[in-house]
């Protein structure tokens, strides 16, 4: 792999010819936003309750923010890229001068498409409901002989990143036939862990999580085969060089606008809170960051959340021209996939404020009540709805009850008997994963007879 091969504007289904005023890369952030995977992420879960009186972030707004930090990421990066590496070639050049920027802020839009409602419990959920009910007897065998092994890894380990890559890629019927249609590029941004099931392995950064599901196998081949990734002997492929900078964005986003959120709900006080945001940014130590003029304009600040939400901004820009230094300091190991950190985790080396953030978050944030309700309230609603829908779709006799549970399912999500249980599973969860914490909780209160559905 190198800086002059490792993106493409074609998709996984075709080559595509240039044409038009905007770039493939810039389509692909376009056509996110427009998505309907994309949408539904304004009402699901990033941690704290939706909705509430209270102005948080949900998954949506969370992933806007995320592909802002990224273009600033992308543009200095691709600038850095062409004062460093003296690209000959135009194309390359205009490649990093004027679209890494697209492509990482694109990557960021999408980062999130494939996570469940309610958070991380959802896939908990998701996950143990199969390690739960492995020996559970459907029609004449248990849950887990329906399956392979590699295919009942996937299940038993359901992953957000993988079903990102399914949801953006996937051709549901009656849908269009290319997914949402994005360059390999964009997608390669986003396969932080370019692995199957089978292969995880925690010693490796980059195999702690897998991402992709034994149904998207091919298309993670052609993936990493155009973008030529390296596969290293002991350790699989390695990540893409544009996902460092995607992993960046969304790390440096959530460590710091979770802080400012819970400092919004009263969870955190002001003066702690602006205090480890200034430590913040004195430790990363960037020379145009000027702290008697930070304590300055705070002092005019009498709205503790607009002081806080300054103390943000400069906190994240200040992450951003580090991680921007960080990845050109290491571009060489980073492009041969020998790099087995991310650029925060370099930045906490020298940053111990970080790691304190870290164990704030942990404490009082996201073991919060309201944020445990939550993920006890989505645990319980994603386990039965898919213990209902999958049970319908797998069973060869199927009761009048699951012959109309089955007609709830959106004709997209293909459960035809001529699929295989793995595939059939596949487009259950397909329908369960895409619901947004609301439409879970009603479906969920209809089907078990707590609310009455009303006349529409």
């Amino acid at each position: 792999m190198n800086w002059q091969t490792c993106f493409s504007a074609e998709t996984v289904y075709r080559q595509r010819s240039s044409g038009g005023d905007r770039s493939h890369y810039q389509r692909d952030y376009d056509r996110l936003i427009f998505s309907s995977s994309f949408r539904r992420l304004q009402a699901k879960t990033q941690v704290f309750p939706l909705p509430g009186s209270t102005f948080v972030h949900n998954r949506l707004t969370h992933s806007l923010e995320v592909a802002s930090v990224g273009r600033s990421l992308g543009a200095s990066v691709g600038a850095r890229l062409i004062e460093s590496e003296g690209f000959a070639d135009e194309q390359v050049k205009n490649f990093y001068k004027y679209e890494l920027s697209n492509v990482i802020a694109a990557g960021c839009l999408a980062h999130d498409v494939g996570n469940p409602a309610f958070g991380h419990s959802g896939e908990k959920a998701i996950s143990n409901f199969f390690i739960q009910n492995e020996y559970e007897q459907i029609g004449d065998q248990k849950l887990s002989k329906y399956y392979s092994i590699p295919e009942w890894n996937d299940l038993i380990n359901f992953e957000g990143n993988a079903n990102a890559i399914r949801v953006l890629t996937q051709r549901f019927k009656g849908k269009n036939p290319e997914g949402v249609g994005l360059t390999i590029s964009t997608l390669a941004s986003i396969l932080k862990y370019p692995c199957s099931s089978s292969e995880l392995d925690k010693s490796y950064k980059h195999r702690k999580k897998y991402g992709y599901f034994q149904s998207e196998k091919k298309i993670f081949k052609t993936i990493v085969d155009r973008l030529l990734f390296i596969q290293q002997p002991d350790s699989g492929y390695s990540r893409h060089p544009f996902v460092y900078l995607v992993e960046a964005a969304d790390d440096i986003c959530y460590s710091i606008i979770d802080m400012e959120d819970a400092h919004r709900l009263g969870i955190l006080d002001f003066r702690s809170t602006s205090e480890i945001l200034i430590r913040l940014i004195e430790e990363v130590g960037r020379e145009e960051d000027n702290i008697q003029r930070i304590s300055e304009i705070l002092a005019l600040l009498t709205d503790h959340n607009e002081a806080i939400s300054f103390l943000r901004a400069k906190s994240i820009n200040s992450l951003v021209m580090e991680c921007v230094d960080v990845f050109m300091q290491n571009r060489s190991a980073i492009l041969a996939g020998s790099f087995n950190q991310s650029l925060i985790g370099i930045l906490e080396g020298r940053c111990p404020v970080l790691k304190e953030i870290e164990k704030l978050s942990i404490e009082r944030i996201y073991n919060h009540p309201s944020v445990i309700e939550i993920e006890i309230a989505g645990y319980n609603v994603m386990s039965e709805l898919l213990n209902l829908f999958l049970k319908a779709t797998l069973s060869a006799s199927p009761s009048s009850l699951d012959k109309s549970l089955l007609r709830l399912i959106p004709p997209q999500f293909d459960v035809a008997q001529q699929l295989s249980p793995y595939l059939k599973t596949m487009n259950v969860l397909d329908h369960i994963s895409a619901m947004t914490d609301t439409y879970a909780t009603e479906l969920y209160r209809k089907i078990k007879g707590i609310e009455i559905s009303k006349h529409r």
